[in-house]
């Protein structure tokens, strides 16, 4: 018998808890319910209404408590109204600076460069100048990739540079320029290695590989692949040489010679060196036998 109350008391004591625990969470859901009606049935009734004035003061009420959604959203339906004024430039602005904190680039892009052209001595037109080139920075897709945005990026930073070249964010721009512009050499690397990869493939893929990565150092002489684009050319020339027709070959292989000295001279203990020294050492062979050839 006392086992059983015992267990009769157990069991209505859990009941209970669950009951409690059930009526608790029931409660905490309607609270936050609603509070979410609340709060969204505030910003529709802002939404909604044709006060321009209240609006605005609300959208950016919205915004420094970085609601960042609700602000855009309001301001969007007043900026024809405040065109022209001071509330209008902070309405471009404020928009702008919106969907930049929520990461939305492509459409910050757009109203920093909208502010720009509205407002060119504005009060935060040297801000959006740089944020129209950081925009694009942010959206430069991966190397393999199509790279106009990273492009277009460059042409905004370095004209910012040159707009404001006392800007103290003169120093970040540069830092985006630089990872840019070595973003653009290593697609240009990836480039002439494919060319050099298909080799004789439907053409002469070498000379390609040549002209993409002569090309690459002249655009980016401080890249990081300098050695490999350097090494690459003179690969690509012996190459040619080594799958060239007879009449041909002695030219190339001179050419390849000439090559060679131009890698050492920039990296004479270049990673490549040995590589290097190989293909001279063909190259030169070819050449001696040539001109013996000549003299019997």
């Amino acid at each position: 018998m006392d086992v059983f109350l015992l267990s009769f008391k157990r069991f209505y004591l859990f009941s209970r808890i669950r009951f409690m625990m059930g009526k608790t969470i029931r409660h905490i859901t309607l609270i936050i319910t609603a509070l979410c009606l609340f709060s969204c049935g505030g910003y529709n009734k802002v939404l909604k209404s044709t006060d321009n004035d209240f609006k605005y003061e609300k959208a950016m009420e919205y915004y420094e408590k970085g609601e960042y959604y609700k602000a855009h959203s309001i301001l969007e339906t007043v900026g024809s109204a405040f065109r022209g004024t001071e509330k209008g430039e902070n309405v471009v602005y404020t928009i702008a600076m919106s969907h930049y904190k929520n990461k939305d680039y492509e459409i910050a892009k757009s109203y920093f460069a909208s502010y720009g052209r509205s407002y060119p001595q504005g009060k935060h037109a040297e801000e959006c100048k740089f944020l129209v080139g950081v925009c694009l920075y942010k959206v430069s897709p991966e190397v393999k990739l199509d790279q106009t945005s990273t492009s277009e990026a460059i042409d905004e930073l370095l004209e910012f540079t040159n707009l404001y070249p006392q800007s103290d964010k003169v120093p970040e721009a540069l830092k985006y320029l630089e990872e840019l512009q070595e973003k653009l050499a290593e697609k240009e690397y990836l480039n002439a290695k494919l060319y050099f990869d298909l080799g004789d493939y439907m053409g002469n893929n070498y000379q390609s590989a040549v002209v993409t990565a002569t090309n690459a150092l002249k655009h980016y002489p401080e890249t990081k692949r300098k050695e490999e684009l350097f090494f690459l050319i003179l690969e690509s020339k012996y190459m040619q040489a080594e799958k060239s027709v007879e009449k041909k070959m002695e030219d190339r292989y001179r050419d390849t010679i000439d090559e060679y000295y131009n890698y050492i001279g920039e990296f004479p203990e270049g990673k490549h060196r040995k590589e290097a020294d190989k293909i001279l050492e063909k190259s030169q062979r070819y050449i001696k036998h040539i001109e013996e050839r000549r003299t019997n």
